[in-house]
């Protein structure tokens, strides 16, 4: 089929990836402007950007969709579909009306739950048991499309964000080269009105670690903000992030350290720090991160 690809961050490098070796033509790639970054704040392409380029396929990056000329030069692409995933931008009427196929959209949750902006963080955060992928004819709603195909997977019990955003990749990439292949015998599926939730943008204020709270949604949160943005606590004047971690047995004052390999008492119960990081470092394993911190057992974690 003659494709128009839209996507921006490393999540949809997979899924162009695949359209490619599936042999489908990527008529254009359309992408989020290059953004400044690093310490000399030079402009940055995205991870898709740099990926189409050196495919040598040509790139588009509008800062809208909204004006007649974009649209024009978007229906001049004259595209079977247009496949979206993580792209960044909404897509006016015209836009979803162009292509022949409309736009698929890749969305990394299970429809109608998590719709909106988050759907990995949030399920992680949430507690959720399984996650997955739906491929969504979009409309004018957010996420609220007829669904083509979903499958659906376990989420591991101490998966992180960005592992858990990796295997989603990998299995919307798979998904879309199967919906494209049996669109004409795809039949969409509208949503349900029972389960609608909202995956809300994170906020960097839900970063904070709370040891008060129960281990389990202590265990979630950093999980589920892993990497980005991080929970965090405070020891004296430094940041640091927690990046990974697992139950653990152990009671004791909330936020008491209990052992020296990193067991925190919360609320109720414990949670193991697999991984830390301090601010301008890299993050490191538990065990190497105690070689220079020297957290002890006793110490409260969060205290100024």
């Amino acid at each position: 089929m003659r494709v128009i690809f839209m996507g921006t961050p490393e999540f949809s490098v997979p899924v162009l990836d695949a359209l490619v070796l599936a042999g489908h033509e990527i008529a254009c790639v359309y992408c989020q402007p290059p953004r400044p970054a690093g310490r000399g704040k030079k402009d940055r392409p995205s991870p898709v950007q740099t990926r189409a380029e050196a495919l040598g396929l040509p790139v588009r990056f509008p800062v809208s969709l909204k004006t007649a000329e974009a649209q024009a030069e978007f229906a001049d692409v004259d595209a079977d579909v247009a496949v979206v995933v993580a792209y960044g931008l909404i897509l006016p009427q015209a836009i979803l009306d162009a292509p022949r196929h409309g736009c698929l959209n890749i969305h990394a949750s299970l429809l109608p739950r998590w719709r909106g902006a988050a759907p990995i963080h949030r399920a992680i955060m949430a507690g959720d048991a399984e996650t997955g992928v739906c491929i969504m004819q979009m409309d004018a709603g957010l996420d609220t499309g007829p669904v083509l195909l979903r499958a659906a997977f376990p989420i591991k019990p101490a998966e992180t964000t960005i592992q858990l955003h990796d295997r989603l990749s990998e299995l919307g990439a798979r998904l879309i080269v199967d919906a494209l292949h049996r669109l004409p015998e795809l039949t969409p599926a509208p949503q349900p009105d029972d389960g609608v939730t909202y995956a809300a943008k994170i906020d960097k204020a839900e970063a904070r670690i709370d040891w008060t709270s129960p281990a389990a949604e202590v265990d979630r949160q950093i999980r589920g903000l892993s990497p980005f943005p991080g929970a965090w606590f405070e020891r004296g004047r430094d940041r640091i992030k927690v990046l990974g971690s697992v139950l653990a047995d152990g009671h004791g004052a909330a936020g008491e350290v209990l052992t020296a390999d990193l067991v925190v008492a919360c609320g109720q119960g414990a949670v193991h720090l697999t991984r830390l990081q301090r601010a301008g470092k890299a993050a490191q394993d538990a065990a190497v991160f105690q070689q220079g911190a020297q957290i002890v057992p006793g110490t409260l974690v969060g205290e100024e």
